[in-house]
């Protein structure tokens, strides 16, 4: 059983998310390099999903019946993981705040924005996960804000080492879809 297979309780969502990344153009195929440097034959471009407003609202829905569960505050990675993290905040009725990459050097130098509150229950969402690297940063920001982290939900897993750099942090990965499965089938 994988991480992903034990929050879901049918394959029809995941199908449907498939169909709306491929649908809004999001998967592509070719030779690509990835932000860490590395290269793949196929590419997920979160900005053609996270600007498709059916794409994105399939994404929002199933972030939220997964965090239904729960009154954590939620956690959107700036830039990719805003739109993903304020729509599913929408969706749930609760607040959200963002992790910058770096604290900001100007206004009011925060490196998370938004309300935090002191020993808040945080869950961070964010876009696609290779290495973690980014995710982890995220809640290593959080947790030195005196948070509370333990879980990290993105819409895919390219199954490339985030879950296990993540869980050697103590951190449990969940994601929407995994490479294997959006890949699987393709034309």
């Amino acid at each position: 059983m994988t991480d992903s297979d034990t929050f879901r309780t049918d394959g029809g969502t995941d199908r449907e998310l498939v169909a709306a990344l491929r649908a809004a153009d999001a998967v592509r195929f070719g030779e690509f390099e990835l932000s860490h440097g590395g290269t793949s034959d196929y590419y997920v471009d979160k900005y053609l999903f996270e600007t498709d407003p059916d794409c994105l609202e399939a994404v929002a829905s199933a972030f939220a019946d997964r965090l239904a569960d729960t009154d954590a505050t939620l956690a959107g990675v700036a830039l990719g993981a805003v739109p993903l993290v304020a729509v599913t905040a929408t969706e749930l009725g609760r607040p959200y705040v963002i992790v910058r990459k770096e604290t900001k050097e100007y206004g009011t130098g925060n490196r998370i924005e938004g309300r935090l509150g002191p020993g808040a229950e945080v869950i961070v969402i964010e876009d696609i996960a290779t290495t973690g690297r980014s995710a982890l940063s995220a809640v290593e920001a959080l947790r030195e804000a005196g948070a509370t982290v333990d879980r990290v939900f993105v819409v895919v897993d390219r199954e490339e080492g985030a879950s296990e750099l993540l869980a050697d942090h103590g951190i449990e990965l969940e994601s929407l879809l995994t490479a294997t499965e959006l890949l699987a089938d393709r034309d």
